[in-house]
């Protein structure tokens, strides 16, 4: 809507001039009521439909429930496009044309978006991640070799927290590039402990031990059933192995006590745990051993020092 200021001139005594400039300003002032309503209808509608997504993906059964920061993307992701329809309809409804205005907000963003290549690169990989979930919040994950607990995942970050208190902030370029290990996704975890006994010890004696041991433990999986078998034959001695199933969290804990347990078990039967040894022999036994004539100790040196060259 365009005001002539020669026509506003002749209102005083144009009389149709001036009834069409009443309707004009009454036609744009029910279209800003109209509009203003579109946009408190639009900032309403935006919250509560967005309350009520997260509200949804966040309840119900465990197996059906969607991690919360996904829920979180989601309903902002649909709240946002809720609030460009509704803005785009108020302007249209008060009488500005949207064409331009989206033509310019195109080429900003194309040059916003060259400019932040790596940035929105991240973007792609968060949004990436939060769909395809290798892992959620209090994971324990090893990503780009660093293992930790995932504190929290957004667009732009994924933040670790290690064993030993180090934080940990990845970008997400870089997570999605690499191969990501869960410690967590399934469950239960396989602990697999290794011990090497005496060549002349009993082996059957120790690996009915290391299940008697794995049976007694509440904490050990009874499906699959705990293994033990030998499974090397060291320079030392011999290699027993224990395997067995348990909760992913307690893995951990698990198996530094049946280390604990298998050592005193062992001891109390009379197996032992070799190590390596050195012995120390002189060149004369040395020579003897192999058979060789020992060598002469070499001769003083028979010039005086005084006629020495």
């Amino acid at each position: 809507m365009e005001f002539d200021p020669a026509e506003i001139a002749k209102l005083a005594t144009d009389a149709e001039a001036a009834r069409r400039y009443a309707d004009l300003l009454s036609a744009f002032a029910l279209n800003l009521v109209l509009g203003l309503v579109i946009l408190v209808a639009t900032f309403w509608i935006s919250g509560a439909l967005a309350r009520l997504i997260k509200r949804r993906l966040s309840q119900g059964r465990p197996k059906r429930r969607v991690d919360v920061t996904l829920a979180n993307f989601i309903a902002s992701v649909v709240r946002y496009l809720i609030l460009i329809v509704g803005l785009i309809a108020f302007l249209t409804q008060v009488g500005v044309k949207t064409t331009s205005i989206l033509a310019v907000l195109g080429a900003a963003s194309l040059a916003v978006g060259l400019a932040l290549q790596g940035t929105l690169s991240n973007v792609a990989a968060g949004v990436m991640l939060l769909f395809l979930r290798p892992y959620r919040v209090n994971d324990f994950v090893e990503i780009n070799g660093r293992q930790g607990t995932v504190r929290s995942l957004d667009l732009f970050t994924t933040e670790l927290v290690t064993s030993d208190g180090l934080k940990l902030i990845m970008p997400n370029g870089k997570v999605f590039g690499e191969m990501i290990i869960n410690f967590n996704t399934l469950g239960t975890r396989r602990m697999q402990p290794n011990f090497t006994i005496d060549h002349q010890d009993d082996i059957d004696q120790a690996l009915s031990i290391l299940c008697r041991l794995a049976g007694e433990d509440d904490r050990i999986l009874k499906d699959p059933a705990p293994w033990a078998g030998m499974t090397a034959i060291a320079d030392h001695g011999v290699v027993v192995t224990l395997r067995a199933w348990t909760v992913a969290h307690e893995v951990g804990d698990v198996e530094s006590d049946m280390i604990h347990k298998v050592k005193d078990a062992f001891t109390q039967a009379g197996l032992r745990f070799p190590y390596p040894h050195q012995v120390g022999i002189s060149r004369e036994e040395y020579a003897g051993i192999m058979g060789e004539a020992p060598r002469s100790k070499p001769s003083e040196d028979p010039m005086a020092p005084g006629q020495r060259r």
